[in-house]
C-alpha cells in the first residue's frame, strides 16, 4: 500500500502540521484520529489496514491529518471561548488546506469524512458544515455534543461547531445527498449519543444508517470491522 508522509506549514494554524496519505487514487477519504490522537494513530491501530483492499485497488485514497485537540477542546488551560477559536482554525486548516489537496490529487469534487470516537465528531462536524463538499460521513463510536468540553460556556461559535445543535437548523439541500452512517457497538458508552443524532436526522427526513453492532464496545476491533463494510456500501 502506497504511503506518503507530509509535513507542511499551515497558515490557518500558524504551525507545521503532519499527515499520512495512503493510496494512489480513488475517492478521497479524510480520516480523523480519536481524541488528541496523532496523524499516525489510524495506521498504528490498523484502521487503515482494515481497508487496504480498497486502497490498493485504487478505490480510495486516505488522508490522515494530525489533530490539535490538545490545543482546543481538551485544553483546560485556556478559556472555553479560546478552545472554540482554536478548533475553528483547525476547521479552516482542513477546509482550505487538506481538502483542496485531496480533491486536486484525486480529481473528485467531494470527500468522504470518517473517524472513530472523537474522530467521528470531527467527521460529522466537518461533513455537515460543508455538505456540498462531502459525499459521505462514516462515524464509528462517536459522540456529537461538544458542550461537555466547554465547562458550561457557550456562544455562537460553539453552536456552529456542535452538530446536535446546528444540524436541526440546516436548510442546505446538499445534506440530503450525503450518505451518513452512525456506527456504534451495542455496549458502547456512546450508544445514546448515536440514537440522539439518528433521531435528529430522522426528524429532518434525512436518510441514514444507524448501525448498532451486536455485542460491540468502544474499541478498535469493532471499528476495524465497521470501516470496510461502510466503504463497501458507499462504493457499490
Amino acid at each position: 500500500m502506497q504511503e506518503q508522509y507530509l509535513r507542511t506549514y499551515s497558515p490557518a494554524l500558524g504551525k507545521e502540521m503532519e499527515m499520512l496519505v495512503f493510496g494512489h487514487g480513488g475517492r478521497p477519504v479524510i480520516l480523523f484520529p480519536t481524541s488528541m490522537g496523532k496523524y499516525y494513530q489510524n495506521k498504528d491501530f490498523k484502521l487503515v489496514e482494515s481497508v487496504a483492499w480498497f486502497v490498493e485497488n485504487g478505490h480510495i485514497k486516505i488522508y490522515c491529518p494530525d489533530s490539535v485537540d490538545e490545543e482546543s477542546w481538551y485544553n483546560k488551560g485556556i478559556h472555553p471561548a479560546d478552545r472554540v477559536r482554536r478548533h475553528m482554525q483547525y476547521d479552516a486548516y482542513i477546509r482550505h488546506e487538506v481538502l483542496p489537496r485531496a480533491l486536486q490529487e484525486t480529481g473528485h469534487s467531494r470527500v468522504i469524512t470518517a473517524g472513530a470516537s472523537f474522530g467521528a465528531y470531527h467527521a460529522t462536524n466537518f461533513g455537515f458544515r460543508y455538505p456540498r463538499l462531502t459525499s459521505h460521513v462514516f462515524n464509528m463510536g462517536g459522540a456529537y455534543d461538544i458542550k461537555a468540553r466547554l465547562d458550561g460556556y457557550y456562544d455562537d461559535n460553539a453552536y456552529y461547531h456542535n452538530p446536535v445543535d446546528f444540524i436541526p437548523g440546516l436548510s442546505d439541500e446538499a445534506i440530503y445527498h450525503m450518505g451518513v452512517v452512525l456506527g456504534v457497538g451495542e455496549h458502547d458508552f456512546c450508544l445514546d449519543d448515536n440514537h440522539r443524532l439518528s433521531d435528529i436526522l430522522a426528524r429532518k427526513g434525512m436518510h441514514h444508517w444507524l448501525d448498532v453492532v451486536p455485542g460491540g464496545n468502544h474499541d478498535w476491533p469493532v471499528w476495524r470491522g465497521m470501516f470496510p463494510r461502510y466503504l463497501g456500501e458507499a462504493l457499490k
